[in-house]
């Protein structure tokens, strides 16, 4: 009697069991249903996370909806789809320039022009190439108005230096384009704002020399000119920049004579002309307070020769009248 109450105990047990695999394999495949699909196609199970249309053009489109209601996190995922599965489709190039845009968009500058510039690594005979470039270089001007922080890093370490590689860029992928001479540019007066004046310098003159045509050239001598001032510093320094830049200012004013920028230009140089004066002034107190009366007048005098207009030119009158009496009273 006991061994039959067993055997049914022993019954009831395995079809509890039964029933409760059952149903956590019925709850399991519920929830999986909802995350995996079987393809007869590729024979495999797959997340519809995962998924991509049977369609290059269905995935754009799809992408694209995304993208049309400002949702760009998703709109890049499925574009991105696009382009692993279907990376030779025709809709690929466009497709990358969503993904270029989506980032700007979210106002990631810098990472949206690496993504354009794809389209002319991966696709270099779309008809995006043109477009791409001229979007480059206004994502370069946006990035000058609203520099970043972190990622600048002079030219001197090799590093990223975000600007001037999107320029530089700019020029490489159309040397001869409408956009070249004007990056080049830009990049002059990127270093220049950055008090990098002989790397401006430089820059400045590539703008001349690489596009000797371009309307840019103009604007490149006269603020070629403005680094010699920058670089000229204070009156006690070495004047041969300051003489340099006075001398840039008046070959643009030959070259230029109608330019609204010449009227700038002379002021300038009158500027220049008034810190080399003051210069000279202070060679010749240095004569003066060690008493060499000689070399202190060649100096006084040489202002009042040369720079008849300063006011260094009447203070110079003043101290040569006073070391002609200390002469006198000897």
């Amino acid at each position: 009697m006991l061994t039959k109450l067993f055997n049914y105990d022993k019954v009831d047990d395995m079809k509890r069991i039964i029933l409760i695999s059952i149903t956590i394999i019925s709850i399991c495949a519920t929830n999986a249903s909802a995350f995996w699909i079987w393809t007869p196609e590729t024979n495999k199970w797959i997340n519809p996370k995962y998924a991509v249309k049977e369609t290059p053009k269905e995935q754009l489109e799809y992408g694209l909806e995304f993208f049309n209601v400002q949702e760009y996190k998703k709109a890049i995922n499925e574009l991105e789809k696009l382009l692993k599965h279907y990376p030779r489709a025709m809709e690929a190039p466009k497709a990358q320039w969503y993904i270029g845009e989506s980032f700007e968009k979210m106002n990631k500058p810098y990472k949206a022009f690496q993504e354009y510039q794809k389209i002319i690594g991966k696709y270099p005979f779309s008809d995006l190439s043109p477009v791409v470039v001229e979007r480059q270089y206004k994502i370069g001007e946006k990035m000058l108005l609203t520099p970043s922080t972190n990622h600048f890093v002079t030219t001197l370490t090799g590093g990223e230096y975000d600007v001037i590689d999107v320029f530089r860029t700019v020029i490489k992928n159309a040397p001869y384009g409408n956009y070249a001479a004007v990056s080049q540019y830009k990049i002059g007066l990127y270093l220049a704002e950055k008090k990098m004046y002989s790397e401006a310098r430089d820059g400045l003159e590539k703008v001349i020399n690489d596009y000797p045509d371009s309307e840019w050239v103009k604007a490149a001598r006269y603020q070629i000119a403005l680094v010699d001032v920058e670089r000229s510093v204070g009156p006690a320094y070495d004047q041969k920049i300051t003489q340099a830049a006075a001398e840039e200012f008046e070959d643009f004013i030959k070259t230029y004579p109608d330019a609204q920028l010449s009227q700038k230009a002379r002021s300038e140089i009158a500027q220049l002309r008034e810190k080399e004066a003051e210069n000279n002034f202070l060679v010749a107190e240095f004569y003066q307070k060690q008493k060499d009366y000689e070399s202190a007048k060649i100096y006084f005098s040489s202002i009042i020769d040369e720079f008849p207009a300063s006011l260094w030119a009447v203070k110079s009158l003043e101290q040569i009248k006073i070391i002609e009496k200390k002469c006198k009273g000897k």
